[in-house]
């Protein structure tokens, strides 16, 4: 019985290794990623993250907590309040490196605005990584991220097979329109619908906030009420579904991404699929390159785990760990200790 209560006391002390054992695409190899073990020293790091409205950042804030637990080091977290806010996140950065922070994960708003400030920390041995979002400067220690227009790609790869190569109409509902992520996504989308017999009708860009993308919703099935489908962000998408609940229509939802709600529409039958990038384990290989940075190892490029198309089938088998906090988390953001 002792013996039985150390395992499973190790398996919850190190339930990283446990999500890392996915494949991962390391430098463009698939590989599995193994952690690094415990920090030599108390590093502090400042992470930087657009909002906490989208609950697709709760996952991330959750597995940087429980990745920091295990590494031993101290995080400062902050969000900018969303993606109209890119000020915001420069003054935090300066922030960081006011408090003498040790190294950076930076989830960009901008894919621009920090790079020469970014450039000061690396050439002083300050390590930072370019955390999902999309970051495009030159001088980075390494990139813990997948490619939107991989997530946009699966999803029309996704809908392609479903139609079995009828006409259909699709409205879009991406998101912000100068976020990095969502660039990508256009052209993932773009470059997989040619050839294909799929009509695209774009329902406009937005925050990432209930009020403003349920506007940008009404609208497109105001103009379009006989959609076959829709793909949108994931505030887009929950709405959509109640949208199309209500006026009992046919259109099928789709979500550009996965979050714990948009898993728990999936299940209940009223969002047809989404696909993950798996963000917690982003969040965790982030900071754990950080501190392999901080130790003088050498990073690789870039790191992104592989893909999931997850529908009510492919869902049974997900390890949700990958992609959202246990239930009852909330998401809070935290100073960076002194």
């Amino acid at each position: 019985m002792r013996c039985l209560l150390l395992l499973v006391l190790l398996w919850s002390c190190q339930s990283l290794a446990a999500g890392f054992s996915q494949p991962v695409v390391i430098d463009g190899q698939l590989r599995s990623y193994q952690p690094t073990g415990a920090a030599s020293e108390p590093w502090r790091i400042c992470v930087l993250i657009p909002n906490a409205k989208d609950r697709y950042w709760w996952g991330v804030t959750w597995g940087l907590q429980q990745e920091a637990q295990r590494l031993g080091v101290r995080l400062g977290i902050y969000e900018a309040g969303g993606y109209d806010h890119p000020d915001v996140q420069v003054r935090q950065f300066d922030h960081c490196v006011a408090k003498g922070a040790d190294g950076f994960l930076i989830a960009a708003i901008n894919p621009s605005d920090l790079c020469s400030r970014i450039a000061v920390q690396q050439s002083a041995g300050r390590p930072v990584i370019d955390l999902i979002n999309g970051l495009g400067c030159e001088t980075l220690s390494s990139r813990s991220r997948v490619d939107f227009a991989d997530m946009a790609s699966a999803t029309v790869t996704y809908l392609s097979k479903l139609s079995a190569g009828r006409p259909i109409r699709v409205g879009w509902l991406p998101g912000p329109v100068d976020a990095g992520w969502i660039k990508d996504a256009e052209r993932g989308l773009h470059a997989a619908l040619h050839g294909t017999a799929i009509t695209l009708v774009h329902g406009g860009y937005g925050p990432l906030d209930r009020s403003r993308q349920a506007q940008l919703t009404r609208k497109l099935f105001k103009a379009e009420p006989k959609l076959d489908y829709v793909i949108g962000n994931a505030e887009a998408a929950l709405f959509a579904t109640e949208l199309v609940g209500s006026a009992h229509s046919r259109t099928r939802v789709l979500s550009l991404y996965a979050t714990d709600r948009v898993l728990q529409q999936i299940r209940e039958g009223d969002l047809l699929a989404a696909p993950t990038d798996s963000p917690v384990a982003q969040a965790r290989i982030a900071l754990d390159l950080a501190v392999r940075g901080l130790k003088g190892e050498a990073l690789p490029a870039i790191i992104s785990p592989q893909v999931e198309m997850l529908d009510i089938r492919t869902l049974q088998r997900f390890d949700l760990q990958r992609l959202a906090p246990p239930g009852g988390y909330r998401m809070t953001t935290q100073e960076l200790p002194n």
